[in-house]
């Protein structure tokens, strides 16, 4: 699956390699000329300098033959338009927009938007439902979908701490993604291990965020 990402901030970056470690191709779009120096030097060619809200930077990236086009960009104008390019230019079979203020929301459902992506709205639905969230704090939610990337704040008590990922019987459909460490995002390995202050990356199946939830953090 042809998969193009636009937007390389933390999202877009995050995504892009969970989507690559799945085995998809992946390109993303970045816009600021500094960032897409610093994601290549961990992402390679896979990251490509241009507008996504342009259709000839679309066009250069192969926007025909993309079966999910993804904007995570900071603008939900710039959003809209990319998706709306996307379906009318395109035909792209999948778009995914992200909603960076959720009262434009009612508008990308209205132009038909296949999935959107409130992280605001993830927060205010685990508020009202009562779900503890003790240092798990979610990234992205996909609507009417079964994943959400999530971050985690490792401290002196959680259970996986001085275990490698291997040593944590991760639940079935969830990955570590990247870890921070100390300011600096790491690819984990199998040999990886948790420490405390790291903050942890994971891509998860929604019916299983509780188990991975205790894998990570003490129970209250």
């Amino acid at each position: 699956m042809y998969v193009i990402v636009v937007g390389g901030g933390k999202v877009g970056y995050y995504l892009t390699k969970a989507l690559t470690q799945e085995g998809h191709e992946v390109l993303l779009i970045e816009r600021d000329p500094r960032r897409v120096a610093q994601l290549t030097e961990e992402l390679g060619e896979q990251v490509f300098l241009g507008y996504g809200d342009e259709m000839r930077t679309m066009r250069q990236a192969g926007a025909n033959r993309a079966d999910v086009i993804v904007a995570v960009t900071g603008g939900d104008e710039d959003n809209l338009i990319i998706c709306q390019m996307a379906r009318r230019c395109f035909q792209t079979p999948r778009v995914i927009a992200r909603v960076n203020y959720p009262k434009n929301r009612a508008l990308f459902d209205r132009f038909g938007i296949d999935h959107v992506i409130s992280s605001t709205e993830a927060i205010l639905m685990m508020v009202e439902q009562q779900i503890p969230s003790g240092h798990v704090i979610p990234l992205a939610a996909l609507k009417e979908g079964n994943l959400e990337i999530v971050e985690i704040e490792v401290d002196a008590e959680s259970p996986a701490l001085g275990k490698t990922l291997a040593q944590l019987n991760l639940p079935e459909g969830t990955s570590v993604i990247s870890i921070v460490r100390q300011g600096r995002a790491i690819v984990p390995q199998a040999d990886t291990d948790v420490r405390e202050g790291d903050t942890v990356i994971v891509l998860t199946e929604i019916r299983r965020s509780g188990e991975m939830r205790r894998t990570f953090t003490k129970a209250a």
